[in-house]
């Protein structure tokens, strides 16, 4: 944990390499007395942990977890009362120049991925049904890629979270202050990625951190909600980052969806089970969006 600054604008690990932006992510979290500090973002890749220190003054052993299974999910959505689960992992993609990605799967695991959920889906098929997905960028040179792991894999659904401009080898990571010109580009492709008729929602769109004082940001990301709500796709609510305190959602962008009558689905993006079972958060968000006139939905578009 980075020393807390009175704003995240003043946090020297705003102005850090571009390389922190592009390989690992910060979150921002505003803590009750009203400073922020960062919790790193971290992922899982084959059973091993891919850990990078960036001069963070915590043991590892407090913030990473173990290894959790696909089927612990599957037990805990049971255990919740679940009548129906699915799994979006971040997506691999295929870089030709054998990049390795930190917060995905490789290309080479994705098979395994959809094996191992085709069998929990059949063992547990009296019990709860089990979606099997993606989440996805707008990655425009590797759209066509993208396209030929669905028609192979035969995937239920994906959706769209959109994290990198670009690729994750070489664009901004979307969840660190943007400019507006970087905020420009997120839209444009979010936009891009609704319009090819692929995606079931958007996750946490308002992921990209834009400057919520600046009316000229709000105005761009206003554009989302108009669109979602011209083609009727939903945005999410994402519980991850309501718990957590991140900075999305995000109030200003919760009153665009709002003054746009957009349909809201709550995703828990559940980085454990235990966050299938957090009624508690869940109840509470519910209760926050219909507060705020919002629709909710659990409807989505499947590919098949």
């Amino acid at each position: 944990m980075n020393k807390a600054a009175a704003d995240w604008r003043d946090d020297p690990m705003f102005s850090k390499k571009l390389s922190y932006r592009r390989n690992f992510a910060f979150f921002p979290k505003k803590l009750s007395d009203k400073t922020w500090v960062w919790w790193a973002h971290y992922y899982y890749v084959q059973q091993n942990l891919y850990y990078r220190d960036h001069e963070r003054a915590f043991r590892t052993e407090d913030v990473f977890p173990k290894f959790i299974s696909e089927e612990e999910y599957i037990l805990a959505a049971i255990s919740a009362g679940y009548t129906e689960l699915g799994f979006s992992d971040h997506t691999p993609w295929h870089y030709e120049s054998g990049y390795h990605a930190t917060m995905r799967m490789d290309e080479s695991q994705l098979e395994d991925y959809v094996h191992t959920l085709s069998v929990l889906r059949d063992k547990y098929k009296d019990k709860i049904s089990i979606k099997i997905g993606l989440e996805c960028e707008y990655f425009e040179d590797k759209m066509e890629w993208l396209k030929d792991q669905l028609e192979k894999y035969k995937l239920d659904y994906i959706i769209l979270g959109n994290h990198f401009d670009g690729s994750d080898e070489t664009g901004i990571y979307y969840g660190h202050p943007v400019s507006l010109e970087e905020l420009k580009k997120y839209v444009s492709q979010v936009i891009k990625a609704m319009d090819t008729g692929l995606f079931s929602y958007v996750a946490h769109p308002d992921v990209v951190f834009y400057d919520e004082s600046k009316q000229e940001h709000i105005d761009e990301l206003e554009k989302i909600c108009i669109h979602a709500a011209e083609i009727d796709m939903p945005l999410e609510f994402n519980l991850l980052g309501y718990k957590a305190m991140r900075h999305y959602p995000s109030q200003p962008f919760i009153d665009l969806c709002k003054k746009h009558h957009n349909r809201i689905i709550i995703g828990t993006d559940a980085h454990e089970p235990s966050a299938l079972k957090d009624t508690k958060t869940y109840n509470r968000a519910y209760a926050y969006l219909k507060e705020s006139g919002l629709e909710i939905t659990e409807d989505i578009k499947m590919l098949r």
